[in-house]
């Protein structure tokens, strides 16, 4: 039996080599996961690093409609991280590509491997703002209406480069 689909918003981000490039081609390369299709993504942000260090950020969120299981998405997007030579020397590094799964339809799922939604959603400009672009009316399941968050975030720089 085929799974139903699942609408899912995925935070794009790097911040080593051509950024913009890799996120960009990351958009592209969402669409072509089994069982997956880029319904939209937003524009291409500017943002500093939050807890974290290195040059500024360029950020975007997906949405896409996969039938892939949370924790089979989850090894998808792995994979492509790696393919872009994505390296973990310590939390929070600067990085050539993170993609994390922000929402996935209204599930919270908390487990070793995955949390969704994505713990710090709601606390950061660089994933927040870009999904309000996409739905300005979305929820944070759990949480509640998503631009209630907004001014929580309103300190934090970020900037639209493109779309």
């Amino acid at each position: 039996m085929k799974a139903s689909a699942v609408i899912a918003y995925i935070g794009l981000g790097a911040n080593l080599g051509d950024a913009a490039g890799n996120v960009t081609r990351a958009l592209a390369r969402l669409g072509k996961l089994p069982q997956t299709e880029l319904r939209a993504q937003s524009s291409l942000f500017c943002t500093a690093p939050v807890d974290a260090d290195g040059d500024d950020y360029v950020n975007a969120v997906a949405q896409i409609t996969t039938q892939l299981a949370p924790l089979e998405l989850l090894r998808e997007l792995q994979t492509v991280e790696n393919d872009f030579g994505r390296e973990r020397p310590y939390v929070n590094a600067p990085r050539t590509l993170d993609l994390d799964i922000l929402l996935y339809g209204d599930r919270i799922i908390a487990s070793d491997e995955l949390v969704v939604p994505h713990p710090r959603l709601a606390e950061r400009a660089f994933a927040l703002i870009p999904l309000l672009q996409l739905d300005p009316l979305i929820a944070i399941p759990g949480k509640g209406p998503a631009h209630v968050f907004v001014p929580a975030v309103a300190g934090q720089g970020i900037r639209q480069i493109g779309k």
